[in-house]
């Protein structure tokens, strides 16, 4: 069957408003493994801005609009409140080339936003208001479409999730990327386990990683050094059946591993695919 797409991207789709100040100070918390670092400021205080601008966000939104740039045929599965926030989400896919016939509008609660405070050396802390994207549903119509695209890249997912899973895992002749969101690692491997062994490419952060692994009970009690290795990490990961899995892991670079030969490449220089205002 020929292909309509090359990429269905499912998920989240906000406005992001971001704020650097340099005020912040970064705290090693290495007992907590969830918390390695904390990003803390004086209660209290009024703190400078350095700098701040709006850009739209969501990882399926990002995802779509850099294969959009990259040339691919790209569409999104996403949902937007029927507000002027959401018909500027809008208006940015369309001017990026990513088809929005399939975005979902929600009438009565807000586009989805999140307040990214961004510290010394771009550490960041992400305050996230999910509003509309918690409205989002994989309809029929939807199935028929995924099931015309060569790949679907599916990222955090809120509301109805459990569902939206099913139901994409469940298309027919499709190749699947996975970005799990906070709800789904917080879930564990034992529940969305069944969807790993289904999953072609799994793109984890290092947190994320050692937040997935160590809900397996085998691994729980593991030590510091070993959860924070990670080619262990992406061994145990590996083994619960994705074909491949990538670790990404801030300045340091990213790992993969396919099951025969670890890889490994070193930071690059970012370009932002957002449209930035403000």
């Amino acid at each position: 069957m020929r292909k309509k797409y090359d990429f269905i991207t499912v998920g989240g789709a906000t406005e992001d408003i971001a704020f650097y100040t340099t005020e912040g100070i970064l705290i090693d918390n290495k007992e907590d493994i969830l918390r390695q670092k904390l990003l803390a400021f004086e209660y209290g205080a009024k703190l400078r801005i350095d700098k701040s601008y709006s850009t739209f966000g969501g990882g399926a939104a990002n995802a779509a609009v850099c294969l959009a740039t990259l040339g691919f045929k790209t569409a999104t599965i996403v949902s937007v409140g029927n507000d002027d926030r959401g018909r500027r989400i809008i208006n940015n896919f369309k001017s990026k080339n990513v088809d929005t016939g399939l975005i979902h509008e929600s009438k009565g609660i807000e586009t989805g936003f999140s307040f990214l405070m961004m510290g010394p050396n771009s550490e960041h802390v992400v305050f996230s208001n999910r509003a509309a994207n918690t409205r989002l549903e994989i309809t029929e119509k939807d199935i028929r479409s995924i099931e015309k695209s060569k790949w679907v890249y599916v990222t955090s997912l809120s509301g109805k999730w459990r569902s939206i899973l099913k139901k994409v895992f469940s298309a027919k002749d499709i190749m699947i990327a996975w970005n799990p969101g906070h709800m789904q690692l917080d879930a564990g491997v034992k529940e969305i386990g069944k969807y790993l062994k289904k999953t072609n490419i799994l793109t984890l952060n290092k947190d994320e990683a050692i937040e997935l692994v160590s809900s397996d009970t085998r691994y729980g009690g593991k030590s510091h050094d070993f959860l924070n290795d990670i080619k262990n990490l992406l061994s145990i990961i590996k083994a619960w059946g994705p074909r491949i899995v990538i670790i990404t892991n801030g300045k340091f670079g990213a790992d993969a591993y396919d099951g025969e030969k670890f890889y490994h490449v070193d930071i690059l220089k970012e370009k932002n695919c957002w449209t930035r205002r403000g």
